[in-house]
């Protein structure tokens, strides 16, 4: 999952490398824009639904809080 999750986010912005980051947001990696981008493509590559309370900046902080997240969204 994870190397899935390293493909969108590089596919959304192709000039960083993303593995071992950690804080995409306080590194001036990702913005709100992006964020959104995220989300969308993270719902349509792991058929899940991220529910609006959880688009939070610390889900989408690095890889490892992301793959948290969509786990948590396909329990639900």
């Amino acid at each position: 999952m994870k190397e899935q999750i390293i493909e969108i986010l590089k596919e959304i912005r192709p000039e960083f490398e993303f593995d071992g980051v950690e804080n995409f947001f306080d590194e001036g990696m990702l913005d709100s824009f992006d964020l959104m981008t995220l989300v969308a493509s993270l719902d349509e590559r792991f058929a899940v639904k991220i529910d609006g309370m959880d688009i939070l900046p610390e889900n989408f902080a690095n890889v490892d809080a992301i793959e948290k997240l969509v786990k948590r969204s396909r329990a639900k």
